[in-house]
């Protein structure tokens, strides 16, 4: 089974999170990169290049036998899958069209998911917000793992499991520990999901279907791009609950790795991120920061230090969300 992790309880803190007070001071010094907030007019077409590559994918896959459709979905089409979730990430933050058009991001959000395969793009928003907003809190940031993850996968094999399972506990978690009624956007997200996916089964086979669903799956558990959720918020430093990674795969992944800048700073669209570390350097520079997503996994899996347990939490005090 492995080492037995070191921590038994999350670390739990009485401050506010760091991001509310760090942003007044940057912009209070750097008004300036207030200039880099709205939409990135350059995102829209990134994503439906993307899409329609997924959609060309599918026809092409058919034709392959069963491990090659595999491979390929886990090395190429599950790299693609996982950079549209991150594009829906973005389109949560009213990022591709501008707070003035929130239907057209929803839109967008809905077509970006049709490749994923499982309906999440309205749902992510709404809890994502939550995240933001309240990080940490033991009830309304539901990216912190549950007491039972913490406790059953506390081993390194028990690590790794739970990486093989990240999808499931991403999709159930906030369905146990906050759920919400749905909206009406959300059913028809998932209507029109469920629709794409059957008619592509029924025209072009389980291979396409498959090829969709398993790379959106394989790319989230132990995977090069999955390295970012743990990467952002599991503490490798004792005291810091935010971490920012300025490897490469940045450049697949809309910049989600400056992560300490995209809390600070979520009106900045993903492309420009990096202009907010090079304007106030002496705010990021000495943070502790990863350069490898790879290496991520290996230290969560390997350190008994770090696991699910490795995560700040918050006392709840009944807030109340308001919309972004």
């Amino acid at each position: 089974m492995g080492a037995h992790v070191s921590r038994t309880d999350f670390e739990w803190s009485t401050s506010d999170e760091p991001h509310a007070s760090r942003r007044k001071e940057i912009l209070e010094k750097y008004p300036q990169i207030k200039k880099l907030f709205g939409s990135d007019p350059n995102f829209k077409w990134i994503v439906s290049a993307m899409i329609s590559m997924q959609l060309v994918m599918i026809f092409v896959v058919p034709r392959f036998p069963w491990p090659l459709v595999i491979g390929l979905a886990y090395c190429f089409g599950g790299v693609i899958n996982h950079s549209l979730m991150l594009a829906i990430h973005e389109i949560s933050h009213n990022l591709a069209f501008g707070h003035a058009r929130p239907m057209a991001n929803r839109i967008l959000g809905m077509i970006a998911n049709l490749p994923i395969g499982i309906p999440f793009s309205v749902s992510f928003k709404k809890y994502h917000l939550e995240h933001h907003r309240y990080q940490g809190d033991e009830v309304l940031d539901t990216d912190i793992p549950t007491t039972l993850e913490a406790k059953l996968f506390c081993s390194t094999f028990g690590k790794v499991v739970w990486m093989f399972l990240q999808p499931l506990f991403y999709a159930l978690r906030p369905l146990f520990v906050r759920p919400l009624p749905p909206s009406t956007t959300e059913i028809i997200n998932v209507v029109i999901q469920l629709s794409f996916d059957f008619t592509v089964y029924y025209f072009l086979g389980a291979k396409a279907l498959v090829y969709l669903l398993a790379g959106s799956l394989l790319a989230m558990g132990i995977h090069p791009v999955a390295g970012h959720f743990i990467s952002e918020h599991y503490m490798f430093a004792k005291g810091f609950e935010t971490y920012s990674y300025y490897g490469p795969l940045n450049w697949i992944t809309f910049n989600v790795g400056y992560h300490n800048e995209h809390h600070d700073f979520p009106a900045v669209p993903g492309s420009r991120l990096p202009q907010v570390k090079a304007i106030a350097p002496e705010y990021y520079e000495n943070l502790p920061h990863h350069n490898s997503w790879v290496k991520v996994l290996y230290d969560f899996i390997t350190d008994p230090a770090i696991g699910p347990y490795a995560r700040v939490k918050r006392h709840h005090q009944n807030k109340v969300l308001k919309d972004e």
